[in-house]
């Protein structure tokens, strides 16, 4: 899918144009130097932390970056990608692997947590490197699926027929190439007790041209149902070529839900959090979850403590209709399903 962005002027960043999904993403932003060049801001007006980008890296499509305000240092989505040095506080509670994933490994790339389904870590790689995310510490290199250990892992989910759902994530699921996703959902959709395929995917939010013809064309022709789950975490980021890629997921038969997290500063609003709301439905998207924050080493700054999301909550309830609503959970490790807060 075509986009446009125009170069900041001040270090001739290349306009996103008919680059494929590909280039674009080659192209990301991976430097704070880059990211303030972009914003046309100096490195001493962002609240910035080089040590912070060492212990987990900046990566930013210019898809999402060109929705970042320019010149606003409190922007909500710049807060989503920007390394600070809060990242580099050791908080009580805040561990590398807070929803318990490890223990929930069975044969390498599934996490076996949940009855009735399984998830499949399958890359390790995102196109986008969210700071507050929960498998910032994930040891990837261990547990990934390869293409060598996916026999294994289709065994190990065809041998369970109490396994009904199959969860692709990651990273991120559609950063696979076309041929080996389609691959792996001709095998997962040929297990007769498979009746749907989730993909939680931020893809389409932060980078939508990954939304293409033949993408469409592979997810279609899936014989099982297949529900695309975005990470869309406030309205800004919901730009017309986002909303472009969303309505095709839904005109091509594809159920889209979205995710978000609450994060402190950034959508831990009433107002900003019914617009989320709205826009997302507007764009056929069906709002799903809002989750607390996954308690995970160098993001405490993000926490909205659950008294408080609580009152955010009920707030939503008495502004929206009951079906813009997302339900608010929490993961806690070991428990047998995600826990609504109310």
């Amino acid at each position: 899918m075509p986009t446009k962005v125009k170069t900041s002027g001040v270090d001739n960043t290349p306009v996103l144009s008919e680059q494929s999904w590909q280039q674009q993403l080659s192209a990301s932003i991976s430097s704070i130097a880059a990211l303030c060049a972009y914003l046309e801001v100096a490195l001493e007006e962002l609240p910035a932390s080089v040590a912070a980008l060492h212990d987990f890296p900046l990566r930013v499509p210019l898809s999402f970056a060109k929705q970042i305000e320019k010149g606003n240092p409190n922007d909500p989505l710049l807060r989503q990608i920007l390394p600070v040095s809060e990242e580099l506080l050791n908080v009580a509670e805040y561990t590398d692997d807070p929803v318990g994933d490890l223990s929930a490994a069975k044969v390498t790339g599934v996490i076996h947590k949940y009855h009735g389904r399984v998830l499949l870590i399958n890359t390790g790689t995102c196109a986008i490197h969210c700071r507050y995310c929960f498998r910032r510490h994930f040891p990837y290199s261990d547990l990934q699926l390869s293409k060598q250990q996916e026999a294994a892992a289709l065994m190990y989910i065809a041998e369970d027929s109490s396994i009904n759902e199959v969860i692709l994530s990651g990273g991120d699921p559609l950063l696979l190439s076309d041929a080996r996703l389609a691959k792996l959902l001709t095998a997962l959709a040929s297990i007769p007790h498979i009746k749907r395929i989730r993909i939680h995917t931020r893809l389409p939010i932060v980078l939508p041209a990954r939304i293409t013809a033949e993408l469409l064309a592979i997810l279609q022709a899936c014989s099982a149902i297949v529900c695309v789950v975005t990470h869309c975490n406030h309205a800004n980021e919901l730009s017309a070529e986002v909303v472009t890629a969303c309505r095709q997921l839904q005109q091509h038969g594809l159920i889209v839900f979205n995710q978000a997290v609450l994060l402190k500063g950034i959508n831990d609003d009433v107002a900003v959090l019914s617009t989320l709301s709205e826009q997302l439905f507007a764009a056929g998207i069906i709002p799903y979850y809002l989750h607390l924050l996954d308690k995970t080493r160098g993001t405490a700054h993000f926490n909205v403590d659950e008294s408080r999301a609580v009152q955010l909550f009920t707030a939503l309830q008495n502004s929206l209709p009951g079906y813009l609503v997302p339900r608010l959970v929490k993961e806690i490790a070991g428990a047998g399903a995600k826990q609504s807060i109310v």
